[in-house]
């Protein structure tokens, strides 16, 4: 990997790096967000989670009209403000004591990670033939999920001297790349759309409707994130029900580390191997270890068979991740890059959707009811993805310059 990466211009490694520097940054104060909040504001737990999930979502949503401003500005400009939206919202939440405008920042800090992230995997497709796309798709989420598992212990450090200073480290961080953005970036990276006659956002929305093939796949993203999108919080609700609180702190800790270290040591060695030509049988050997996964899970009975789940599980993420990112690449016309990507963010309601179902089952079936619900889930999102792979182009979107 290191190799490649240095094989990369200038502009793709800075890129890498907002991937790498900016998720570390959010990493740090995540798994503090439930304390927080309970201990300053005083939040139920039931509050707790309201407030998380309906950030998250609301960041997502609105990040489809960040996908419309990557296709319109400068790249460079484009991620310069939203790192500064990012550095100046964690300031706001490690300084303010009103929850209103606490809420307020964490829906800036989580709609300028996305925007970022867009123009991101925009930049690449503007920079790096189709070829070279896959490698680099997993080469950025290997650094994501270093900055998962780095994340949280730095802000474990910090946390010990106040349970503030989380956010002030990740303004910290922000305000570091933002410089070696400001310096370094290529400020001449812009989307296609940006030469072209601007059309307004509810006409481009009209025109990714149509898209019959983004639609499946954004449906069936969305319906495979409520699986693997949040999986530790499922986890935790299933684990609280049927253990103990050891227990559940013993077996959820294994296996977010197991998590982390899989994919760090395989994304890149897998995920470069991932082609447009192979696209379904990569989906479904990721989908099916998805299920095997689950089966683990529902039948787990000690710490080391929930370990080899995991790794099963985690598989099926590193295929499942690029393979979504190559398709969207691969049916994006240029000038819309940005706007497709957005779609492809909307997984991100999955994900929020995910504890609250689970949660749901668990309040009212028997608790291991929540693995068949999650492999419909899988199945449902599955036929949704080769659906759209089997589906042809539509003219008016696939128009390229």
């Amino acid at each position: 990997m290191l190799a490649t990466l240095r094989s990369y211009p200038t502009t793709v490694n800075l890129l890498l790096s907002a991937s790498l520097i900016l998720t570390l940054a959010r990493a740090i104060t995540l798994p503090y967000l439930v304390i927080y909040l309970s201990g300053n504001f005083h939040l139920s737990i039931a509050d707790i989670g309201l407030v998380i999930g309906s950030t998250l979502i609301i960041g997502s949503l609105l990040s489809l009209y960040g996908g419309f401003l990557v296709d319109r500005m400068s790249n460079y400009r484009l991620i310069l403000a939203c790192t500064g939206v990012f550095i100046v919202a964690f300031l706001g939440t490690f300084a303010t004591r009103d929850l209103w405008l606490f809420y307020l920042c964490l829906v800036a800090i989580n709609l300028a990670y996305a925007v970022i992230d867009i123009a991101v995997k925009s930049g690449f497709g503007s920079l790096l033939p189709v070829a070279g796309r896959s490698e680099v798709f997993s080469i950025k989420y290997t650094l994501t999920n270093i900055g998962y598992a780095v994340g949280p212990f730095l802000g474990a450090g910090v946390a010990r001297l106040d349970i503030s200073l989380p956010f002030l480290l990740s303004a910290g961080l922000g305000a570091g790349f933002f410089l070696i953005y400001f310096m370094w970036g290529d400020r001449g990276l812009t989307g296609v759309g940006t030469n072209r006659q601007p059309a307004p956002f509810m006409a481009v929305g009209r025109l990714l409707l149509r898209d019959r093939r983004l639609v499946c796949f954004t449906l069936g993203g969305l319906l495979s994130a409520v699986v693997f999108g949040q999986f530790s919080a499922y986890l935790s609700q299933y684990l609280v029900v049927t253990t103990t609180p050891e227990t559940t702190y013993r077996v959820i800790s294994a296996i977010v580390a197991t998590n982390a270290l899989t994919v760090i040591s395989l994304q890149y060695l897998i995920g470069r191997r991932i082609t447009q030509a192979h696209l379904k049988l990569w989906l479904a050997a990721g989908l099916a270890m998805f299920v095997l996964g689950l089966t683990g899970f529902a039948l787990a009975t000690s710490l080391v068979f929930w370990v080899i789940a995991m790794v099963v599980f985690t598989v099926g993420e590193i295929i499942v991740f690029p393979a979504e990112y190559m398709f969207i690449d691969h049916i994006a016309p240029s000038h819309l890059r940005g706007m497709y990507y957005g779609a492809q963010n909307l997984n991100n309601l999955g994900a929020a959707l995910g504890p609250v179902l689970c949660g749901a089952v668990l309040a009212t079936q028997p608790a291991d009811y929540i693995f068949y619900m999650l492999m419909l889930f899988i199945v449902a999102g599955g036929g949704l993805y080769f659906l759209g792979a089997s589906l042809p182009g539509n003219i008016e979107v696939e128009e390229r310059d």
